[in-house]
């Protein structure tokens, strides 16, 4: 996918065309995961769907819920959501760094043994 370091180093339309891609996949991601929260919360939790939506939101923003779930199925939900999100920003982060730093990398030549 990516060039090597015997291949020259791509043009900068190229790699922006190339990180542009790489956001858009972490983007899908997170809407997905975002998705999946509002299904649980809907499922789980007796809230509007508008209000599930908001408490994804704050969960993937990491500021927290506005709703604290009252069942108990509710309450694992929340407990497993909260690390899945953690996990997938992590990701989605890597995912974009990706192109930037194996550019650094080729530009530099720091991928030689």
């Amino acid at each position: 996918m990516y060039e090597s370091k015997e291949e020259p180093l791509l043009s900068r339309l190229h790699f922006s065309m190339r990180l542009a891609r790489h956001v858009l996949y972490a983007v899908l991601l997170l809407l997905f995961i975002w998705g999946l929260g509002v299904a649980g919360h809907l499922w789980l939790e007796p809230m509007h769907w508008h209000d599930a939506a908001l408490n994804v939101a704050l969960i993937l923003s990491g500021i927290g819920p506005f709703a604290l779930p009252t069942t108990v199925a509710g309450k694992f939900f929340f407990a497993f959501y909260g690390l899945v999100v953690g996990l997938v920003l992590i990701g989605a982060l890597g995912v974009i760094l990706a192109p930037l730093a194996h550019r650094l990398l080729h530009k530099f030549h720091l991928d030689e043994d």
